[in-house]
């Protein structure tokens, strides 16, 4: 797959197949996606890789969590104030994903089972979980997480698996520290859940937007 079509073409997926990624191939995607740049070749980031019964366990506990109404207990704070550009697209995504499922604004019951089904990272048979030390300055190791984040989403597309950049999956740090065994020394930053995309089902399946590229770049000649 070509760079300039992996990064138009993957988009975020929202339910996955039960199809089980190989040991193998997780492995040298893994592997491959240290190259990514760091500030200064610093390479602060941290990565735990969940599979199997434990993350099964992870699944039913944060999907338990949810229902049972626990308040969020993030390692870093997720932003809760957005400029009105950026709340627009992101209501307006929010739409799309909930359109494609034919689940109504009024549909209390058809929001709160897609929230389990977020909380249960959509059947991913994979989390990635990227993390920093406590004792690494933020301001730039977050470029770095970010930076490796978009390599492993784009190399797991040449492959043919699906992505999905997940807030939710660190929503409750602690019990993520307790089930996947991190030091409390250790900030979850955000997990990525991998693999088969379930290519018929329509919530993989609506049109995304991204702005013009006059709203984001100017020119200095």
């Amino acid at each position: 797959m070509e760079v300039r079509n992996a990064i138009k073409d993957r988009r975020s997926i929202r339910q996955f197949l039960s199809k089980p990624v190989p040991d193998e191939l997780l492995n040298e995607i893994m592997s491959d996606s240290l190259w990514a740049p760091s500030w200064g070749n610093t390479q602060p980031w941290e990565i735990v890789v969940a599979t199997g019964e434990v993350l099964k366990k992870f699944k039913e506990e944060s999907a338990a969590a949810l229902n049972n109404g626990l308040a969020f207990n993030t390692d870093i704070p997720i932003p809760e104030v957005w400029p009105d550009t950026m709340k627009k697209r992101y209501k307006g995504i929010g739409r799309s994903v909930l359109d494609s499922q034919a689940i109504a604004r009024e549909d209390v019951e058809g929001r709160n089972r897609y929230y389990q089904q977020m909380f249960s990272m959509f059947n991913a048979p994979v989390l990635v979980m990227f993390m920093l030390d406590q004792d690494v300055s933020l301001e730039y190791a977050m470029l770095d997480v970010g930076s490796i984040m978009q390599t492993f989403c784009l190399l797991a597309a040449d492959q043919g698996l699906g992505t999905c950049i997940m807030a939710t999956s660190i929503n409750y740090a602690k019990m993520a520290h307790k089930l996947l065994n991190i030091p409390d020394r250790k900030q979850l930053v955000v997990g990525v859940a991998l693999g088969w995309p379930d290519t018929d089902a329509p919530v993989n399946q609506f049109d995304r937007e991204r702005g013009d590229p006059h709203e984001f770049i100017k020119w200095v000649k």
